[in-house]
């Protein structure tokens, strides 16, 4: 991904993978613009801004303490809807989970249209929509799903977090 004085993109070591995040000026302020779930043959590319580094630092915080609590500026995305599915999310607690038809139900809106928006998450991990499943079990969980790759993801989180 290209990178600018405004934008940078780095890649940091998980658990389950790798993570993408990219850094962007936003009205003078450094935001995070995107977080991206990444397959483990993924290069590294150390964080060089300070907002990077503080998202490697909290990630690490997350991977040792599920309790941990993230505290990043984000960049505003979304669409009405996708952001009250995602506000919705944060208030479901570590080691909880609510199903797509639960976070319809209290934001008046589909089941199915909850699981588009937790799909279109630009902040998973942060935005917890890795604890939002299906009444039937665990559900889908983002958009393109390559072999079970990002449902290994949420199995993983929902792990560490003490809901499975």
């Amino acid at each position: 991904m290209p990178t600018s004085k405004s934008s940078e993109y780095c890649v940091i070591s998980a658990p389950f993978g790798r993570l993408g995040v990219q850094t962007e000026l936003v009205d003078g302020s450094l935001m995070i613009s995107k977080i991206e779930y990444l397959p483990l043959n993924t290069p590294l590319s150390p964080s060089g801004n300070s907002l990077a580094k503080a998202f490697t630092k909290q990630c690490n915080q997350y991977f040792n303490n599920a309790e941990f609590v993230f505290d990043l500026p984000l960049k505003p995305a979304g669409t009405a809807h996708q952001r009250k599915v995602w506000n919705a999310t944060q208030g479901i607690g570590v080691g909880k989970t609510s199903t797509y038809g639960e976070i319809a139900k209290a934001i008046k809106s589909g089941p199915r249209a909850v699981g588009t928006a937790c799909g279109a998450n630009p902040y998973p991990l942060v935005t917890p929509c890795h604890r939002v499943v299906s009444a039937q079990g665990l559900g889908g969980f983002m958009k393109e799903d390559s072999p079970g790759f990002y449902r290994q993801i949420k199995i993983w989180l929902l792990k560490h977090e003490g809901a499975l």
